[in-house]
């Protein structure tokens, strides 16, 4: 197996003043390719430190891929570090002064002397081009383990992996096959519940899966070799089918889902609510296909028909849905009640009739985890509607009260 690490150098990094975003895309990067990071380690701005962690990367790694310290000042130190690491001196690279002397003549600027350290290398080093900054990077080999080392600013960084170090290492391992992540979004059950279902799968060789939670969803991300698109497939219906009470989206999240079957089915969509206070509408317009199938989006005060939601919460859903869909004309409207004690209802009014139900939170969730619960909640009901499936689901997080469906024959029968 080849091993690939990633050092990323500073002590903005070190100390989390800066999000390393270089090492996020590298990994992403190289995954798709074939080339998976084993390692990712940070060392401040310590030439002991970096030529400590240098070799002992060396020792264990057969490539490393090193980032930023390459800069002109007292504390880029990764070029002295690596010739320290490798035994090796400092001498100048004419052909990278006069790189630099055009770069700072094409911008009629007396290039500072400070910048000629850039042009320091350690002897047996590969020049890698820089052509849009002044800090070039190189190729190093250490204790038989390739080094790539390149500048921090992210733009300088990503050009000179895309344009030189990925075709190299693809010349240097032709072998190695790239990674395709398939994502199943689901909503619903918890981590553990899902894990309980799918950790006893039997994976083809070369698969593998892994969880992504975040509030209200969870990601089953399944890992496997690009260039085999049957297994692929036929593995994603193997998890589906363990899990498909809990998926509302393959591929793509579920509000981008919701906004397709919407465009596909050439439906209207309008929106009141109550106990989510504008998060409905806020997330639900964020995707352009269904902000431009939207009409109307009200957010009422859970002073508006009080009296007949504490009575009769189910009952007042109801009207609410129906008179959004009516007033706003509409071919759905999609609506949460008010939240009083932990209870709300959610309602979704169609040309097949209407649903609604009442739910209560299981446990304490703060107001803005509150809001998102109830949305994806009433999001799911539109989503599973334009689906064709059944309105209502368990979710681990609430408990289901009471729920009803109103067919359109009940709704058009004209009292007599």
């Amino acid at each position: 197996m080849l091993k690939i690490a990633m050092l990323s150098t500073g002590e903005e990094v070190l100390h989390g003043d800066i999000v390393d975003t270089n090492a996020a895309w590298l990994s992403q990067l190289f995954f798709e390719n074939g080339f998976s990071l084993t390692k990712r380690s940070t060392v401040g701005d310590s030439q002991s430190a970096l030529v400590e962690e240098l070799l002992m990367l060396s020792f264990n790694n057969q490539v490393v891929i090193v980032n930023g310290g390459l800069g002109p000042t007292s504390d880029d130190l990764s070029t002295a570090a690596a010739a320290q690491a490798a035994d090796q001196h400092l001498v100048v690279f004419p052909e990278w002064v006069e790189v630099l002397q055009r770069f700072f003549a094409q911008r009629q600027k007396t290039m500072p002397d400070s910048n000629l350290k850039q042009a320091m290398l350690p002897e047996k080093a590969n020049l890698i081009d820089n052509p849009i900054g002044t800090a070039c990077g190189f190729k190093l080999s250490i204790n038989d383990c390739w080094f790539y080392f390149t500048p921090g600013v992210p733009s300088e960084f990503k050009l000179m992996v895309q344009q030189q170090i990925l075709p190299d290492l693809k010349k240097q391992f032709p072998q190695q096959v790239g990674f395709e992540c398939s994502k199943l979004y689901t909503f619903g059950s918890s981590e553990s519940g899902l894990s309980d279902k799918l950790d006893k799968l039997q994976l083809p060789q070369g698969y593998q899966l892994g969880y992504r939670s975040y509030l209200p969803f969870i990601e089953i991300k399944l890992f496997g070799p690009a260039n085999d698109l049957a297994t692929r497939v036929r593995v994603l219906q193997l998890i589906h089918s363990h899990i498909e009470a809990y998926v509302v989206s393959v591929d793509e999240p579920m509000l981008t889902h919701i906004g397709h079957l919407l465009r596909d089915k050439g439906l209207s969509l309008s929106i009141a609510e109550q106990a989510t206070k504008g998060w409905l509408s806020y997330w639900l317009l964020s995707d352009e296909q269904i902000a431009r199938l939207s009409g109307h989006s009200w957010i009422l005060s859970h002073g508006a028909e009080a009296g007949l939601s504490e009575q009769e919460p189910l009952a007042a859903v109801f009207a609410l849905a129906g008179a959004t869909k009516e007033k706003c004309a509409t071919d759905l409207a999609l609506v949460s009640g008010p939240l009083q004690d932990d209870t709300f209802c959610v309602a979704l009014s169609t040309p097949h009739g209407e649903w609604a139900q009442q739910l209560k939170f299981n446990r304490t969730y703060s107001a803005d985890d509150q809001k998102q619960l109830i949305a994806t909640i009433a999001g799911d009901m539109l989503r599973r509607y334009l689906s064709a499936k059944p309105i209502f689901a368990h979710y681990s997080s609430v408990t289901s009260l009471k729920d009803m469906h109103l067919p359109a024959s009940m709704l058009n029968k004209q009292p007599s």
